[in-house]
């Protein structure tokens, strides 16, 4: 996070309490990164809006510039001017769709958690973060290379954050439910797979320095128990990530994290593993 020179910022200008833009000062007050703002919209203009809140931006000292932009769609046009400008970061306020709405249309924050080229925060409530809980969910279970580098990056980001905000960072990972059909016997047990996990948390705090206070290991799926926590815990951000591969529609993610954004009532940042990034970088630059 500290690394982070460039954020774009998603304005909505029906919303004018703007948290995403809240936000992007909090990190950009400790960072010292540029903000670019961002309308999409093709229809109205809003150069004075824009206007104005670069005004009172570089008033408090931030460096500050606007765009409108439109670009087929509300995901392409983020990630088009993310690439323009080369924003590290990307955070836009997310506002709860209509079930009839989702059911028919996959909601706009879902296409830009997949196939978003860069971290994206997004903004679900006003709680401060400072001297709150982050959350950092893993998959202590998996531990190939490419997860690994994904753990990594999800601890260095809320350990960040954490001392950023002088908050807490807990972490959450989810173990399966025993399975009398699986073909590895230690998954037809409980005590088995407990142990299993047991053995490989010792090793990942050894790696990555969480005590057994900040370690929480439970059994079941992985949405609901990172809902589960991020609510038990209070947490102010919960960060995910996700090593999905590119298919022939695009990235495909599966869906935890976006059951996980819908579920949780903090803000979520989503974070990929630098290979998943750089596919999506090419997949944005043929557009």
């Amino acid at each position: 996070m500290q690394a982070i020179r460039s954020i774009l910022v998603v304005i909505e200008p029906e919303h004018p309490e703007s948290l995403a833009l809240k936000r992007a000062k909090l990190i950009a007050g400790v960072t010292g990164a540029h903000l670019h703002l961002l309308v999409c919209d093709r229809k109205h203009e809003h150069s004075a809006l824009l206007s104005l809140l670069k005004s009172g931006l570089q008033s408090d000292g931030y460096s500050v510039t606007t765009e409108q932009a439109w670009n087929e769609s509300l995901h392409e046009t983020i990630i088009d001017v993310q690439q323009a400008e080369g924003c590290g970061l990307v955070i836009k306020q997310h506002f709860p769709d209509n079930p009839l709405k989702k059911a028919l249309l996959t909601p706009a924050d879902w296409k830009l958690l997949r196939y978003c080229p860069t971290p994206l925060l997004l903004v679900k409530t006003s709680k401060p973060w400072t001297g709150g809980v982050i959350l950092a969910a893993v998959d202590v279970g998996n531990t190939d290379e490419e997860h690994r580098e994904l753990h990594y990056t999800i601890i260095d980001h809320g350990f960040d954050i954490a001392s950023m905000a002088k908050a807490q960072l807990h972490v959450i990972s989810a173990h399966p439910s025993p399975m009398l059909s699986a073909a590895d016997p230690t998954f037809q047990l409980k005590s088995t797979i407990e142990a299993r996990y047991r053995e490989q948390c010792e090793k990942f705090q050894a790696e990555f320095d969480v005590d057994d206070a900040h370690l929480h290991i439970e059994e079941g799926p992985a949405d609901v128990q990172i809902r589960h926590f991020a609510d038990t815990l209070h947490a102010a951000l919960t960060i995910i990530g996700t090593v999905a591969r590119t298919g022939i529609s695009g990235a495909l993610i599966g869906n935890t994290a976006e059951v996980v954004l819908d579920g949780v009532e903090s803000d979520v940042l989503v974070l990929k593993p630098e290979s998943l990034m750089i596919q999506l970088e090419k997949l944005a630059g043929k557009r």
